[in-house]
């Protein structure tokens, strides 16, 4: 089966995410734009993975919890996970991780914690878009601990991105999937490449455009399909 998707946006959690990306606008709009899988990724948090997940429970929307890490290189990995409680426990290992940087609403934005009602219920002190005390070499040694799965995000992006920073794709991580952000992509990779929004604007989430080859629409599917 054919599942339309966007597999990297954020909400208000991120600071340089936009205020209307709150959980209901969030799915709403994906279904708007008849997608059928979504996942949410904000920088270096999970906090309002489970407020997507309940909103977007009994709508057909399928939604990865996920998270967007800054790797001490200063690289963006797109972090998929077959459940939300190992996301969220990956999530808490990743905070204790940055540094003892506090955030500036004025400055950088806010990160609002949210609930299914798109209520305020928290904020996050820690400035969430620093770079986390983690190499990617650990990243990936950690990650299969907590179910997770590293995409290089957007390695066409001339910033945050494993080409722009390291130069290369270096083979020995054997990332079977890329993220892209303007295809085509003219470097050499076999593997699987696909195209998402990373959003921070309720406008820019993906069009029903890209889509995955899929035998059933759950997250285990997706995944597996993207390790292939």
């Amino acid at each position: 089966m054919k599942l339309y998707y966007d597999l990297h946006m954020h909400s208000c959690l991120s600071p340089c995410g936009d205020r209307d990306m709150t959980p209901n606008n969030i799915v709403n709009m994906s279904l708007l734009k008849e997608l059928d899988v979504i996942a949410l990724s904000d920088h270096n948090s999970a906090k309002n993975i489970q407020a997507v997940r309940k909103v977007a429970e009994g709508t057909g929307l399928l939604v990865i919890p996920a998270i967007e890490v800054c790797t001490m290189e200063e690289v963006h990995i797109l972090c998929l996970f077959y459940n939300f409680e190992q996301c969220e426990a990956f999530g808490e290992y990743l905070y204790d991780l940055l540094p003892p940087v506090m955030n500036q609403p004025d400055i950088f934005g806010e990160q609002w914690v949210m609930n299914e009602q798109d209520e305020v219920v928290g904020s996050v002190d820690k400035l969430l878009i620093n770079a986390a005390s983690l190499s990617i070499d650990r990243l990936l040694s950690v990650l299969p601990e907590y179910g997770g799965f590293a995409i290089p995000a957007h390695v066409d992006k001339s910033s945050y991105s494993i080409i722009a920073n390291l130069g290369f794709l270096p083979p020995e991580y054997g990332f079977p999937c890329i993220e892209v952000k303007n295809p085509p992509f003219s470097g050499d990779f076999s593997g699987r490449i696909i195209t998402d929004s990373d959003a921070h604007y309720l406008e820019h989430i993906a069009e029903r455009e890209r889509f995955l080859e899929v035998p059933e629409k759950t997250i285990r599917a997706v995944i597996d399909t993207l390790r292939s």
